[in-house]
C-alpha cells in the first residue's frame, strides 16, 4: 500500500483503476531561418490549421453545449483563437522576420502567457495555460506532432497524471471518472472548478505521481484530506467504502431539510440564499431550497454575451447588451418568485477579464490587477457599462424582489456617484415611461478594511451589507491563498479578521440596514457558527451547501453560537 499526499481540489471518495496518463513529449520547433519567397507558404499553413483547430472546438462546444461550465471554457478558446489583436500580432512579426511560423507563433504564445504569469495573480496564471493549451494545438497541427489523446480514457477510472490541459477537461461530461489525481493543477483551475461541479474527488499537487503509481493499480482519491492511496489492503479498503456508503445515506437524508426553515433549536430563523451565476443556477437554488439569492454574480452573464459574439471579426464587443441584461435578470426574479434577489453590479477587472470595446483599460496590463482597477473602480471609469447595467437592472425590477448591490467599495464617494448615476436612469426611464420599481434597495459589498473600518459612515448610505470575506480576508492579512508559498497564512479565524467583521455587523445594526454574509465563510460550518454567533442570520453560499448548514444550525442552540463566537473574538 502506497500513500501519497497532496492539496484537496474537489471533496469526495472515489476508488478506480488508475488510468496514467504519459507525460507528453516535447515536440520540437526548428529555429531555422526561412526565405522571404516561402513565407506565402508558411503563412498559408497556418491558416489552415488555425481553421482545422477552430472546427475542433467548434465540434467540442456542440458536445457540451448543454454544461455552462464547460462550453464557457471552449468559448473562450474560440475568442482566443479569433483574436485579431493577437493574430495580427503573430502575422506582422513573422513578416518582419525570418524564422518560420510555428517558430513564431510559439515565441508570441509565451510572450502572451508570461504577461499573465508574471501578474502575481494565479487566476490569470491558469489563464496563461489556456493560452499554451490553445495554441500549442494549432503548432502540433503545424510540426505534425500528435501527443496523448484524451479521448481514450474508458469510464470508472482515476486519472493520473502531471497536469491536465483545459481541453482536456471536455473528457469530464463524456465519462465517468472515479478521481483525478495531478502532480499540478491549482485549486481555480478548470479542471478543479469542473471536478468540484461534477463532483469529481480530486486531489492535485502530488509530487512525482507518474512515477509513484502503477497503471491499472487499484486507487484511492480522498478529496476530503488530500490524500491518494494506490493498492489499498483489504481493510483499507473496506474503510474508504463504508465511508462512501455512509456519505451517500447523509446526503439522501439532507433532502429532508431543503423544504423546511432554517432554525436553531430554540428557534431563531436564519435565511440561507444562494450564490449563482447563471440563470440555470437559480433554479438549482429554488430545488436546494435556497431562501433566494443572496448574490448574482452578473460577469459570468457578461462573458456569456461575449461569447454570443465568437467568430464575427472582433474578440471585443462594442457594448454589453442592455436587452440580454434584462431578459436573464427577469428570468431570475421570475424563477426565485417573491424571494429577494441580489444582483451584483459587474465585478470585472483582476482575476476577472471581460473584453469589450466599452473597457479602455486590461488588467493584463497592469502588475498587480487584484489592487487595480475593478469591479466598481473599473464601471466608474466606464460609466456606461454601469448605466445600461441599471437600466436592465430597474427594467427587470417589476418581475420580483430585486436588490442591487455594488462591489469592492472602499469609499463613501464611490457610493455617492454610482447612487447619483442610479438616479439619473430612474430619470431617463420615466421620461420613456418604462415601468420599473423606484424603491429598489441598493447596499453594498463590505470586502476591504477601508469599507470595515468606515462602515458606520457607509451604513448612512446603503439599504444593507453583504459581507464577502474571501476578498476580506485577502486584503486585510494581506495573503494570496491560492499561492502555495503563503497559503498557510491564509486566515479567516485572523483577529484582524473577525473584528473587522464584527465591527460591520455592529454598524449595521446601529443603523438598522440588514447584513449578511456571501462569502466562504458563509458556508463552512466552524465560521457559520462564528458569524451567527456575531449576529449574523443572512448567509450566502453554493446552492448544494443549503441543506448541510440547515442540518447544522438545527442541533445548535444560539446561545451555544454566542459562546464559539466570543471565544473566538477575545483570544489574544
Amino acid at each position: 500500500m502506497n500513500v501519497l499526499f497532496g492539496l484537496s481540489a474537489s471533496s469526495g471518495i472515489g476508488i478506480g483503476r488508475a488510468f496514467v496518463i504519459p507525460e507528453t513529449e516535447k515536440r520540437v520547433i526548428s529555429s531555422k531561418k526561412i526565405k522571404d519567397q516561402d513565407k506565402p507558404k508558411h503563412l498559408a499553413r497556418f491558416e489552415r490549421s488555425l481553421a482545422k483547430i477552430i472546427a475542433q472546438i467548434s465540434e467540442q462546444l456542440e458536445i457540451v453545449k448543454n454544461d455552462k461550465t464547460q462550453s464557457e471554457i471552449f468559448e473562450t478558446y474560440f475568442l482566443m483563437l479569433n483574436d485579431p489583436e493577437f493574430l495580427g500580432d503573430v502575422r506582422k512579426t513573422f513578416e518582419a522576420q525570418n524564422f518560420s511560423i510555428e517558430y513564431v507563433l510559439n515565441q508570441k504564445t509565451e510572450e502572451y502567457a508570461n504577461k499573465l504569469r508574471s501578474s502575481g495573480n494565479a487566476y490569470l496564471a491558469e489563464r496563461a495555460e489556456d493560452i499554451c493549451d490553445i495554441f500549442g494545438r494549432v503548432i502540433n497541427d503545424l510540426v505534425d506532432f500528435h501527443p496523448f489523446n484524451i479521448e481514450n480514457i474508458p469510464d470508472d477510472v482515476v486519472i493520473v497524471a502531471k497536469s491536465m490541459s483545459p481541453s482536456d477537461t471536455v473528457i469530464l461530461s463524456k465519462r465517468r471518472i472515479a478521481g483525478i489525481a495531478l502532480t499540478d493543477g491549482g485549486v481555480s483551475s478548470h479542471v478543479g472548478i469542473l471536478a468540484r461541479n461534477y463532483g469529481i474527488p480530486a486531489v492535485f499537487d502530488i509530487e512525482s505521481i507518474l512515477s509513484a503509481i502503477e497503471p491499472d493499480s487499484l486507487v484511492i482519491v480522498d478529496g476530503d484530506f488530500g490524500e491518494v492511496v494506490e493498492s489499498p489492503d483489504e481493510t483499507t479498503l473496506n474503510e474508504y467504502k463504508k465511508k462512501i456508503s455512509v456519505a451517500n445515506i447523509h446526503a439522501e437524508k439532507l433532502k429532508m431539510f431543503r423544504n423546511l426553515p432554517a432554525k436553531t433549536t430554540d428557534g431563531a430563523l436564519f435565511h440561507l440564499m444562494a450564490n449563482i451565476g447563471t440563470v440555470d443556477e437559480a433554479r438549482v437554488a429554488m430545488h436546494e431550497g435556497a431562501d433566494g439569492i443572496g448574490l448574482f454574480r452578473t460577469e459570468f452573464l457578461f462573458m456569456s454575451e461575449a461569447n454570443s459574439n465568437m467568430g464575427t471579426a472582433h474578440s471585443k464587443i462594442a457594448a454589453f447588451s442592455e436587452e440580454n441584461q434584462f431578459n436573464a435578470y427577469k428570468k431570475v426574479l421570475e424563477i426565485m418568485e417573491d424571494r429577494p434577489v441580489t444582483i451584483r453590479t459587474l465585478d470585472a477587472g483582476g482575476d476577472k477579464i471581460i473584453s469589450s470595446l466599452d473597457i479602455t483599460h486590461s488588467a493584463s496590463e497592469e502588475k498587480n490587477p487584484l489592487m487595480g482597477l475593478r469591479a466598481i473602480r473599473l464601471t466608474l471609469a466606464n460609466p456606461q457599462l454601469l448605466r445600461t447595467q441599471f437600466r436592465a437592472l430597474y427594467r427587470a425590477s417589476v418581475y420580483g424582489n430585486l436588490k442591487i448591490m455594488l462591489p469592492l467599495i472602499t469609499s463613501v464617494e464611490q457610493v455617492e456617484e454610482a447612487l447619483a448615476l442610479a438616479a439619473k436612469v430612474r430619470e431617463e426611464l420615466k421620461s420613456e415611461n418604462i415601468p420599473f420599481n423606484e424603491h429598489v434597495p441598493i447596499g453594498i459589498m463590505v470586502e476591504t478594511a477601508a469599507a470595515a473600518m468606515i462602515s458606520d459612515c457607509l451604513a448612512n448610505i446603503s439599504d444593507f451589507f453583504s459581507i464577502g470575506t474571501n476578498d476580506l480576508t485577502q486584503y486585510t492579512i494581506g495573503v494570496d491563498r491560492e499561492n502555495s508559498l503563503v497559503a498557510p497564512l491564509y486566515d479567516e479565524f485572523h483577529l484582524s479578521v473577525l473584528r473587522l467583521i464584527n465591527k460591520t455587523i455592529t454598524e449595521a445594526q446601529h443603523a438598522g440596514i440588514p447584513v449578511s454574509v456571501c462569502g466562504e465563510m458563509a458556508s463552512r460550518p466552524e465560521s457559520v457558527m462564528v458569524l451567527a454567533g456575531m449576529g449574523v442570520r443572512n448567509l450566502s453560499m453554493s446552492p448544494k451547501l443549503i441543506t448541510q448548514i440547515k442540518e447544522l444550525l438545527s442541533k445548535i442552540s444560539t446561545e451555544e453560537l454566542k459562546a464559539i463566537s466570543s471565544k473566538r473574538l477575545n483570544r489574544l
